[in-house]
């Protein structure tokens, strides 16, 4: 049986994973907007993910017999700024989800809910993948500068992301 306390923190995290994609989508449509259409794939595939996420988190819940209640989410700002901004923010909110998994895992270790820790654990490995991402493309972005050149090629290699 879950834990109430862990089955409100992974509730909550089933929200922020909403959020993350909430939040993906709109940057998406924020480079649409600026037709940077590789950008934008590759935000609208970070933002199917974090539903992906989502789904696993709210499966976990009710598979642990617990009851999953869904939390409001909050509407996503409408600018980002630059790319390197954008990304920036990106990298930012990736390293708050880690944070929050491993707040999540702390959780579970007091609770000594230890069927909770393979699955977390899954997440804290992914997270680690999701930073480094995110720190490469910003990087890369950072590279290309004023290049129009490069920002040209790296918009059409983020587009070929599926």
């Amino acid at each position: 049986m879950l834990p109430k306390t862990m089955a409100d923190g992974l509730n909550a995290q089933v929200r922020h994973e909403m959020e993350s994609a909430y939040i993906y989508l709109a940057m998406a449509a924020y480079c649409e907007a600026k037709d940077e259409l590789g950008f934008a794939q590759w935000l609208r595939v970070q933002a199917k993910e974090e539903l992906e996420h989502a789904m696993r988190f709210y499966d976990f819940v009710h598979d642990r017999g617990g009851r999953v209640v869904l939390q409001a989410i909050a509407q996503p700002p409408v600018e980002f700024g630059s790319m390197v901004e954008l990304f920036e923010q990106v990298l930012q909110h990736e390293v708050k989800i880690s944070s929050l998994i491993h707040h999540l895992y702390e959780l579970a270790v007091q609770e000594k809910d230890y069927a909770s820790l393979p699955f977390l654990q899954g997440f804290i490995v992914e997270q680690v993948e999701e930073e480094k991402t995110a720190a490469d493309v910003l990087a890369q972005i950072k590279r290309a500068g004023q290049d129009m050149a490069a920002v040209i090629q790296l918009n059409k290699a983020l587009g070929e992301r599926v």
